[in-house]
């Protein structure tokens, strides 16, 4: 990651891998404490499988929205396991994830991601830098609220 022209694009890709890895690791251990999802109307909260796949999905979405705004090639980020399968594919499939995020923002300018904006794909614009911190927030969020479920016993 020496290479990274956009030190600001570098710092973001490597803390969304940071909040992507302590997610799993609060995800793991809610569900070896029995912990389940709350009753709610979001498709994401099913089960902890649907909401391992949602930040995983997520995180998929981010990079590859991130590189057809930016005109770069696909991030080739293999689609994210079905909920019945993900708890044995996530760390597999988070090493394949994170490997891939790191590759193609590398030679792309601050002006750029800073400058480049488009709608999302639930039509809030952003830009791309500030997409890129979204995705960094999104397993943070979800992440403080497995915490939460577990009554704050993780640190």
């Amino acid at each position: 990651m020496d290479d990274y022209t956009n030190r600001g694009a570098r710092a973001l890709v490597l803390l969304h891998e940071r909040a992507l890895r302590d997610f799993v690791v609060a995800w793991k251990r809610a569900k070896a404490a029995g912990i389940e999802t709350p009753q709610v109307e979001d498709p994401s909260y099913e089960s902890m499988e649907t909401l391992l796949r949602h930040v995983l999905r997520a995180a998929r979405g981010y990079m590859t929205w991130t590189c057809e705004t930016l005109d770069l090639p696909d991030p080739e980020i293999r689609a994210t396991p079905e909920a019945d399968a993900i708890a044995d594919e996530v760390d597999a499939y988070v090493d394949h994830l994170c490997e891939r995020w790191r590759l193609p923002l590398s030679g792309v300018d601050e002006r750029t991601v800073d400058r480049t904006e488009a709608k999302s794909r639930w039509g809030v614009v952003y830009c791309a830098d500030a997409m890129l911190e979204h995705a960094v927030m999104h397993p943070l969020r979800h992440a403080f609220q497995i915490e939460e479920w577990l009554g704050g016993k993780s640190r």
